[in-house]
């Protein structure tokens, strides 16, 4: 999946946007290649036959949320279909401007938190009883962390030289035991650095919903842990109406996707520069602990 393969696509089945520029954008994500199309586009080509199943939610669902959020997310204009020896639909968005979000690039952390925190409230609060439920076209993003109960045991175990596994499990433990009673609502299911863009250090934008679903929102919350700290943090738990035992699912989620990235990369240095996240996976892990066993105050 190249410039070329988008160029030939466009060629055979979009031909009027053939003849414009096509790069790949700075930051990849795992489940699509995303390329910018001349100054006002972008194509995005699923990287697996798992993720077909996001192109078709996305040209449904997206336009239907942009009209009701405080922040510009991507809107579909046009849908591809296989070909070219590429064998999943894919779609064409209106390109978005901005950076992805990092530390470095927020000068107002806190502001920053609380910008984010109205867009998930935005979210949540949108009429969610005919959307998708959380399920495979999600990566279960919206549904009970149960699911990766054995994943994360086995990569916990895995990893019993670099962490506390008692400590790891302890704070898996409770989240598996903080149930959900709300009711479902809208979920992003991919809230990270490298799906937030920022300009001018504000949040600008947030991309990249083929995780999106009807579901749980403590997947959402991840966000607090991988970028936020300090006051930030606490500013973005604050702003963000859901009780703790949502917050502890959310830790849940954090730990499972640090267990996990650490077990890919022995340093776990990679999360920062693929997801934006403000440490490595061994101390994001180290902080989820140490957050765990601090009693939280909420206002």
């Amino acid at each position: 999946m190249d410039a070329e393969l988008v160029r030939a696509l466009l060629h055979e089945q979009l031909p009027h946007w053939a003849d414009r520029r096509v790069r790949a954008v700075e930051v990849q994500g795992w489940d699509n290649r995303t390329f910018r199309v001349g100054e006002h586009l972008t194509v995005r080509l699923p990287s697996a036959a798992g993720y077909a199943a996001a192109v078709a939610k996305e040209q449904r669902w997206l336009p239907v949320l942009a009209r009701q959020l405080p922040v510009p997310i991507p809107v579909p204009v046009a849908q591809g279909r296989a070909g070219c020896g590429f064998p999943w639909p894919w779609s064409v968005y209106r390109w978005l401007p901005g950076e992805p979000a990092r530390a470095d690039r927020i000068p107002d952390l806190v502001g920053f938190a609380l910008d984010l925190a109205a867009f998930l409230v935005a979210l949540q609060g949108l009429d969610a009883a005919t959307g998708p439920l959380a399920g495979l076209h999600s990566s279960w993003r919206g549904g009970p962390l149960s699911r990766f109960d054995a994943q994360t045991r086995t990569t916990a175990a895995a990893l019993a030289d670099v962490v506390d596994v008692p400590a790891v499990l302890e704070v898996w433990d409770a989240a598996l035991a903080a149930t959900c009673t709300g009711q479902p609502v809208w979920v992003h299911g991919d809230v990270t650095g490298s799906n937030l863009l920022v300009a001018e250090g504000r949040l600008a934008a947030v991309i990249d919903f083929g995780s999106c679903a009807v579901g749980d929102p403590a997947c959402d919350l991840v966000i607090a842990w991988t970028l936020l700290h300090g006051e930030a943090r606490a500013a973005f738990r604050s702003a963000v109406p859901l009780d703790d035992a949502a917050w502890a699912r959310a830790r849940g989620w954090a730990l499972w996707k640090a267990l996990l990235t650490l077990g890919e990369d022995a340093d776990g240095s990679a999360a920062e520069r693929r997801y934006g996240w403000r440490c490595s996976a061994r101390h994001l892990i180290d902080d989820l602990v140490s957050d765990h066993a601090t009693p939280q105050h909420r206002p």
